[in-house]
C-alpha cells in the first residue's frame, strides 16, 4: 500500500452509494486518504435525495457528479469497493476488494435513504481504522 492509501467506491450509477461513501470516508480522514468514486454505467447526476440526506451531515455534494469507471481508477486504488457493479469492475493480483452490500438508493425518498447513508458511514468509519490506524 502507498504511503497514502487509495481507495476506490464504485456502483453502477456514481449517483448514491459510491458518492456518499466516498464523501463520508474523505470527511473522517481528513486527508489520511485518497478517495475516488465511479459508476460502470455513470448517471446524468447524482441523486438530489442522496444530495439532501449528505446535506443532513454537513457534506455538500454540490461540485460532485457521476464519473465512469476507468482501469487507470482501478490500477490507482489499494483498495476497491464495489457495490452492486456486478462484474463490471477489473480485478487486478495484490489489490484489496470488499463487496459491500447495500440497497441502491435510486428512486427513495430521503427517509429511506438515511438507514443506507448511516450504514455506509459505519462501514467507512471501520475502513479508516483498518487503513490508518490512530496511534
Amino acid at each position: 500500500m502507498t504511503t497514502t492509501p487509495e481507495v476506490l467506491f464504485v456502483c453502477v450509477h456514481n449517483a448514491g452509494r459510491s458518492q456518499m461513501a466516498a464523501a463520508l470516508l474523505d470527511h473522517h480522514a481528513n486527508g489520511r486518504v485518497h478517495v475516488r468514486s465511479a459508476g460502470s454505467t455513470p448517471a446524468e447526476e447524482i441523486n438530489p435525495a442522496v444530495r439532501a440526506a449528505m446535506a443532513e451531515l454537513g457534506l455538500d455534494l454540490s461540485a460532485e457528479y457521476p464519473k465512469p469507471l476507468t482501469d487507470d481508477d482501478v490500477r490507482a486504488a489499494d483498495v476497491v469497493i464495489t457495490m452492486g457493479c456486478g462484474d463490471a469492475c477489473p480485478v487486478y493480483p495484490g489489490k484489496r476488494y470488499l463487496d459491500w452490500d447495500l440497497p441502491d438508493p435510486a428512486g427513495k425518498n430521503i427517509e429511506e435513504i438515511r438507514p443506507i447513508r448511516d450504514d455506509i458511514d459505519r462501514r467507512v468509519r471501520t475502513l479508516l481504522e483498518q487503513l490508518v490506524p490512530v496511534t
